[in-house]
């Protein structure tokens, strides 16, 4: 079984104080695309419960991936820093995609511990990453923490969304079962130590999740994860039309991670539009980009 919290075992101040004394740089990345309604107050929010007032986050990162609305000057102004996806080393050529940006992430954000929350939650509040980063800086095995909470708009506890109960779950319990006791393994919001990030492709796509979990655990084995109740999430309910794509790549990526034959595109195809083409590329390990390894040395 995997190790699992409660975000009420961690306060902020306490954890501040042990990460100054092992040496830690925090940084919250929230990669975003047109998140202009939402990613304002998080970045708000941020900025003063946790860098200002206890500082145990040192840095707020938004990786724009591709915004058309205000999301890029919002975040900004709030206090982020921003950077455009396709900046981060541009040498690599351009990518898109959930997993694109929180790989970009990694590359571009200063912290040695690096946590990640959607950009579209409406009720954020300090406990998702004072939950995720508990574990993290109070047991030295633990390198990796997810988060799950209750979705009101679901009416289930501590359900998953629909692509979870629908794909991920059936596909975690047939070929990935030492992690059927992730409660939410589709969830947005996760921390994971640089030393072992650096180490795992990224899925570019919806993917990246799931590809994350089982990378994670061939490399080093189920003891390094930790989960974390992070109490109740709001965010914008995606209509079934956008979550057919999603379910998809989470279902290529399956695939791919248990050697079973998967094309590199498909096409989700329904009676009554037009295909939509679904790519499950992927970017390589940090570690193996030499203008990575050159920044980082």
């Amino acid at each position: 079984m995997i190790r699992t919290f409660h975000h009420e075992d961690f306060a902020a101040g306490p954890l501040s104080e042990l990460k100054d004394r092992a040496g830690h740089v925090v940084s919250v990345c929230l990669p975003a695309r047109d998140e202009a309604a939402t990613v304002g107050a998080i970045v708000a929010e941020l900025r003063a419960s946790l860098v200002d007032e206890v500082g145990l986050v040192d840095e707020v990162l938004v990786v724009d991936d591709h915004s058309t609305d205000a999301t890029a000057r919002v975040a900004a102004e709030a206090g982020a820093r921003v950077v455009a996806v396709d900046d981060v080393l541009p040498e690599l050529g351009p990518g898109e995609g959930k997993g694109e940006a929180l790989w970009k992430s990694v590359a571009t954000a200063e912290g040695d511990l690096i946590v990640w929350c959607d950009a579209d939650i409406t009720d954020f509040g300090p406990r998702f990453v004072v939950g995720l980063l508990g574990p993290i800086l109070t047991w030295p095995d633990v390198d990796f923490v997810k988060g799950f909470y209750d979705r009101p708009v679901d009416g289930a506890a501590h359900g998953g969304g629909r692509v979870t109960e629908l794909v991920a779950r059936p596909a975690i319990s047939l070929l990935f079962p030492h992690l059927a006791s992730v409660v939410q393994p589709l969830s947005g919001e996760y921390a994971g130590r640089r030393t072992l990030l650096e180490r795992l492709p990224f899925v570019q796509g919806y993917g990246v999740d799931l590809g994350l979990l089982v990378d994670i655990t061939d490399l080093e084995g189920t003891g390094v994860l930790a989960q974390v109740d992070l109490g109740t999430r709001r965010h914008r309910n995606r209509p079934l039309d956008e979550l057919g794509p999603q379910a998809l790549a989470v279902l290529q990526t399956a695939m791919r991670r248990a050697a079973l034959p998967v094309a590199d595109t498909a096409a989700l195809v329904r009676p009554d539009s037009e295909p939509v083409e679904v790519r499950a590329g992927e970017r390589p390990a940090l570690v193996e980009v030499p203008s990575y390894r050159r920044r980082s040395a």
